[in-house]
C-alpha cells in the first residue's frame, strides 16, 4: 500500500508540474520594451495574477512580425503602425490594441560636431548630420526604431543607404548594443527613450535632439489569429492582452520608472 500510495503520489506530482510548464504564452516584440527593463517589472505582476507564465522573444519590430506571421508566437507586441496593421488586414492578427507610447529622441557625442542642439526639427538634425558627415549609428535591423529612423531620412532627402559603410553604420543589432557602438565611436544615433533612459555605457553621449511630434512612438499589442494557427494559445494570449490593456496592466505600466522618471505612457482604450 506504501509503494502504490508513493507511486501515485509521484505520478500526481509530474502531471502537476506538466500543468504548470504549460501554462505559458510565448510574447514576440521589440527589444526597446525588454531593454528598457519593462518586462522586469510589470510580467511577474500578471504571472502572479493567472498563473500564465510569459516566454518573451526580444528582436527587432520586422523580424518580430515574421516570427508571429509563420505562426512561432502566441502574442505579438511592437511599434510600426504600419507594419501592425498590415499584420492584422492579411489575416494573421486578431486585433491591433493600443498599449502604451513614448518617444524617441536624437543622442550624439556631447561637443555635437554637427550642430543639432536644440533644433525643433529632428529633420533639419538629420539633415545637417549627413552635410556635415558625422558619424550616425543606425540599428539597421528592420525594427520599428530603424523604420522610423529611415522614414525621417526619407523627409530629409537624404538617402542613407547610399551612405552606408561612410559617415553612415549599420549596426544590424538591437537597440542597446546600438547605443553601445554609438558611445563608442562616438556617433549620432536614434534611440527609443525608455532604453536611453536605462542605458549605463553613456560615455559621452548626450541626448541632443527630442519632442519633435515626428518622434511620437506608440506599441500595439495583437492575438495571432488562431484560425490561421491552430495551436495559438489564444485563451490565455487573450488573458495576457485583457491584462496589459486593463486596469491593472496600464497601472504597472504606468508606474514604471527609470531613475524617477516615468519610461512608457499607458493609452489603452477602455
Amino acid at each position: 500500500m506504501l509503494v502504490r500510495a508513493f507511486i501515485l503520489a509521484l505520478m500526481a506530482a509530474v502531471f502537476s508540474s506538466s500543468a504548470v510548464a504549460d501554462k505559458f504564452i510565448t510574447l514576440v516584440g521589440t527589444t526597446s520594451t525588454e531593454n528598457s527593463g519593462l518586462y522586469e517589472k510589470i510580467l511577474p505582476l500578471f504571472i502572479a495574477k493567472t498563473g500564465i507564465h510569459v516566454r518573451v522573444v526580444s528582436v527587432g519590430t520586422g523580424r518580430a512580425i515574421n516570427i508571429a506571421r509563420n505562426g512561432d508566437a502566441d502574442v505579438l507586441l511592437v511599434h510600426h503602425r504600419p507594419s501592425e496593421d498590415k499584420f492584422v488586414a492579411e489575416g494573421y492578427g486578431v486585433k491591433r490594441h493600443d498599449v502604451m507610447y513614448n518617444d524617441f529622441i536624437i543622442v550624439g557625442p556631447g561637443n555635437d560636431p554637427a550642430g543639432i542642439r536644440g533644433l525643433k526639427s529632428v529633420v533639419d538634425g538629420l539633415a545637417r548630420i549627413a552635410k556635415t558627415r558625422n558619424f550616425f549609428v543606425s540599428r539597421g535591423d528592420d525594427s520599428g526604431t530603424h523604420k522610423k529612423e529611415l522614414s525621417i531620412w526619407k523627409l530629409a532627402g537624404v538617402d542613407a543607404a547610399k551612405a552606408s559603410g561612410t559617415w553612415y553604420r549599420e549596426a544590424g543589432a538591437g537597440m542597446g548594443a546600438t547605443l553601445n557602438t554609438a558611445s563608442a565611436m562616438p556617433a549620432y544615433t536614434l534611440s527609443d527613450r525608455g532604453t536611453w533612459l536605462k542605458f549605463e555605457n553613456r560615455g559621452g553621449l548626450r541626448l541632443l535632439a527630442e519632442n519633435d511630434p515626428l518622434l511620437f512612438n506608440p506599441y500595439g499589442v495583437i492575438l495571432i489569429n488562431p484560425e490561421r494557427h491552430p495551436h495559438v494559445k489564444a485563451k490565455m494570449g487573450q488573458a495576457f492582452i485583457d491584462w496589459i490593456t486593463g486596469a491593472e496592466g496600464q497601472a504597472a505600466i504606468a508606474a514604471y520608472r527609470i531613475k524617477g522618471r516615468q519610461a512608457f505612457f499607458p493609452n489603452a482604450k477602455p
